[in-house]
C-alpha cells in the first residue's frame, strides 16, 4: 500500500474526478458515506457534536451530519468561518439546512463559553490533508475546546491541525487528539511516527474509489508492506529441497551472562527455515547451547567469555552478528576483521554489533554492500547522531542507508525498512507486548535464515520484520502483557504458514 504526500493525494483526487468521471460533490458523498457507515457501526446509539471547517473536509463533515439526521440521530453542527465555505461544502450546508431538526451554530458569532455540546462524541471535520500552516488563534481555541470537552473524538481524514508529513514547525498544542482517525484511501506518513500517537488514536483506512491507475503510476519512496508482497518473497521449498539447498547460516553471538541472546537468535533462525546453522559462541556456552538446541552446530571461541575470533567463512551463505556480544576491546577487534573477511557475504548486524560500530563510525565504510542493520531508535541515534523529531529521523535514516549502501531496519511501531536506494517499507504487524528482552535477537535470527535461504537483503528484512510482528500478534492473543521473546519464537510456524504459498 503506497503512502502519498498530501499534494500527491490532491492530484489523484483531481485525476479521479476528471477521468472516472465523477463530480467532486459526488466523490465527497462517497467519502462521507464510508465514514458514516463506520461511525454508525461503531457508535450505534450515540449523539454527536460535529465541527465543520471551511474546506472540503468540512464538506465531508456536513454530509455525515445530514446522513446521521436522516437516521434519526441527535446532531449538533458547529461551523467555523461559515461565510467562506468551499463550493462543495456550501452545497452540503444547504442540503443540511433542509432538515428542520438540524441545529447549526456559527462559531464566528457564538462564544465557545456559551456552547453546550451535543452528546459526548465529537466528529472533527475542521481541517483536512491540505493544511500546510499552524492554526490561527480562533481555530486553536476550537481545537482546545474539542480536546477538553469530549472523551471520544472521531477525526475525518486527518486530525485537524496535523500536517500530513512534517510537523517540525507545527504548533502541537493546537492539534485535535483523536480517538479514531478515519482516513481516506491511504494512510498519511505522519500517522506512522511515534511522536504523533496522541493525535492519531487508532487510524482506519476507508476506500473511496480513487483511481488505482493514478495511484500506481505515482512515484513515492514510502509504502506499507502487505501480505501479498511477503508471499512473493517467501516461497515454499521445492519437493527435492534438503538442508544443503536451504542455506547454511553462521550466527556469532553471546558473551558471559548473555548466552540467552545467542540461544534465542539461534532458535529463531532454525524455526525460520534455514537448512543448517552454526552458532559461534564463547567456549563456556558450548554445553548450554548443545543441550538446549541440539539442532544447531557449535563453533567454540577460544575465549571462555567473549567473541574474539571467527571460523572460516567459506561454508556460510549468510552471517549474523551482535546479539549479546558485548563490546570488549578484543570483541571489537574481531568484528573489524570479520567485516574485512565478509565482503562477499550477506550480513545482518544487531545489538552490540551496532554499538561497536557506533564507537567506530569509520568502520561503516567497511560494511559489505546491502548489509542489514537492525537498530532500535537509541542505537540508531548513536550511529547517525541526534535528530529533532521522527520525520527528521526518517530522512536521516534514508540518507544513512544511501550513504553506506545498507539495508536499515529502524525498529519500533511501524518498523521502517529502508533500502540502499532510499525506498521505505513500513511494517503493519506487531504490538507493544513485543517490547521485551530478546525480541530483537529473535528478529536477527529470522532475517539471518531468510538471507541464508537466498532472499535478497531488502526483501529478507521486510519479510523478516513482517513475520516477526505477526508471530508477536499471535503470541499476544494469549496475553499481550505476558508475551516474552520465546513466545514469539513458538509462533513462527503459524506466522510463516500464513504468509507462505502452500
Amino acid at each position: 500500500m503506497k503512502i502519498l504526500t498530501s499534494s500527491q493525494t490532491g492530484t489523484v483526487d483531481r485525476y479521479t474526478i476528471e477521468n472516472e468521471p465523477i463530480g467532486s460533490i459526488h466523490l465527497m458523498e462517497r467519502a462521507a458515506t464510508q465514514a458514516y457507515r463506520w461511525i454508525t457501526t461503531h457508535y450505534p446509539a450515540t449523539s454527536f457534536s460535529i465541527f465543520v471547517g471551511p474546506g472540503n473536509n468540512g464538506g465531508d463533515a456536513l454530509a455525515i451530519a445530514r446522513m446521521l439526521l436522516e437516521e434519526g440521530r441527535k446532531v449538533g453542527v458547529y461551523l467555523y468561518r461559515s461565510e467562506k465555505l468551499s463550493h462543495d461544502a456550501t452545497i452540503n450546508l444547504e442540503r443540511l439546512k433542509a432538515f428542520p431538526s438540524a441545529k447549526i451554530t456559527d462559531l464566528s458569532k457564538q462564544s465557545l463559553l456559551n456552547i453546550k455540546p451535543t452528546g459526548k462524541v465529537a466528529i472533527d471535520g475542521l481541517f483536512g490533508s491540505g493544511l500546510n500552516r499552524p492554526l490561527n488563534e480562533r481555530a486553536s481555541d476550537i481545537v482546545s475546546y474539542i480536546n477538553r470537552n469530549f472523551p471520544q473524538i472521531i477525526s475525518i481524514d486527518v486530525p485537524s491541525g496535523l500536517f500530513c508529513e512534517d510537523n517540525s514547525h507545527n504548533h502541537r498544542v493546537a492539534i485535535v487528539k483523536a480517538t479514531y482517525t478515519l482516513t481516506f484511501q491511504m494512510p498519511k506518513l505522519a500517522f506512522l511516527f511515534p511522536e504523533n500517537r496522541e493525535f492519531i488514536g487508532n487510524w482506519i483506512v476507508l476506500p473511496i474509489g480513487l483511481s488505482h491507475q493514478k495511484i500506481k503510476s505515482t512515484s513515492t519512496p514510502w509504502q506499507i508492506t502487505t501480505e501479498k508482497e511477503i508471499r512473493s518473497w517467501i516461497r515454499p521449498p521445492h519437493l527435492f529441497a534438503h538442508k544443503g539447498t536451504m542455506g547454511h547460516a553462521l550466527l556469532i553471538a553471546g558473551s558471559y551472562g548473555k548466552t540467552g541472546a545467542a540461544l534465542m537468535a539461534s532458535r529463531a533462525c532454525l524455526k525460520s527455515g534455514v537448512g543448517l546453522l552454526t552458532a559461534h559462541v564463547p567456549h563456556s556456552a558450548v554445553a548450554v547451547m548443545q543441550t538446549a538446541l541440539p539442532e544447531a552446530m557449535i563453533s567454540a571461541d577460544r575465549s571462555d567469555i567473549i567473541f574474539t575470533e571467527f571460523p572460516d567463512l567459506s561454508p556460510y551463505n549468510a552471517i549474523g552478528v551482535g546479539p549479546g556480544l558485548g563490546t570488549k576491546t578484543n570483541t571489537q577487534r574481531a568484528l573489524k576483521e570479520l567485516l574485512k573477511s565478509a565482503q562477499n557475504k550477506k550480513l545482518v548486524i544487531d545489538a552490540d554489533g551496532l554499538n561497536i560500530l557506533s564507537e567506530n563510525r569509520e568502520w561503516l565504510n567497511d560494511l559489505p554492500p546491502q548489509t542489514v542493520l537492525t537498530p532500535h531508535p537509541r542505537e540508531f541515534e548513536r550511529l547517525s547522531g541526534p535528530y529533532e523529531n521522527d520525520f527528521q529521523r526518517l530522512n536521516t535514516a534514508i540518507e544513512f542507508a544511501q550513504t553506506y549502501k545498507v539495508v536499515l531496519v529502524l525498529k519500533g511501531a511501524y518498523t521502517a525498512v529502508i533500502s540502499p536506494e532510499g525506498k521505505v517499507g513500513f511494517n503493519p504487524t506487531g504490538n507493544p507486548g513485543m517490547a521485551t528482552a530478546g525480541s530483537g535477537d529473535v528478529l536477527t535470527g529470522i532475517i539471518l535464515a531468510l538471507l541464508a535461504n537466498g532472499i535478497e537483503p531488502y526483501a529478507a528484512a521486510r519479510a523478516g520484520v513482517y513475520v516477526h510482528g505477526l508471530a508477536g500478534d499471535m503470541a499476544a492473543l494469549k496475553g499481550q502483557r505476558a508475551t516474552i521473546a520465546s513466545d514469539i519464537i513458538e509462533n513462527l510456524g503459524p506466522a510463516f504458514a500464513k504468509t507462505t504459498e502452500l
